[in-house]
């Protein structure tokens, strides 16, 4: 719904863009007009990411503050190297082996919340923690592409 309702406002001509030709997608990369789509929020279809997943919300509170007292609180942006340290440590999905790493991913993949979040963060940015129906995340966006 927010989504089809977002690339209407950014475009302007929300109305068949899934079912025009190519044409009409590769101008969204990126080089548009408006400030949403010329850096691909909310109009990508993939994204590459890490993150933290916790059950309990105390920890991915504490995780969450790691990453602000080194880098958030400062205004910088948490490097991936730095984010895999706190991922491996802290998460207890799978890919914390990986430092978080989730690799690309194409929309509707993954549940509601977290597509949302992912598809929104701008590349680099970390998240603030989030719920979904798997517990607590955080998220590193690293890339988008079409």
């Amino acid at each position: 719904m927010g989504k089809d309702s977002k690339s209407k406002e950014a475009s302007g001509k929300g109305k068949g863009k899934q079912a025009a030709s190519g044409s009409d997608e590769s101008s969204s990369k990126g080089k548009g007009k408006g400030g949403k789509s010329a850096d691909g929020l909310g109009t990508c279809t993939y994204v590459k990411a890490r993150h933290v997943l916790c059950e309990k919300q105390g920890k991915i509170n504490e995780a969450y503050k790691k990453l602000q007292d080194g880098w958030l609180n400062n205004g910088d942006k948490v490097p991936p190297a730095e984010f895999a340290k706190i991922a491996a440590e802290y998460s207890e999905c799978p890919s914390g082996k990986k430092g978080g790493d989730l690799g690309w991913f194409p929309r509707g993949k993954m549940a509601g919340p977290f597509q949302e979040v992912a598809f929104n963060t701008p590349v680099g940015v970390t998240s603030a923690p989030f719920k979904s129906t798997h517990g607590y995340h955080i998220i590193l966006a690293e890339g988008r592409k079409n």
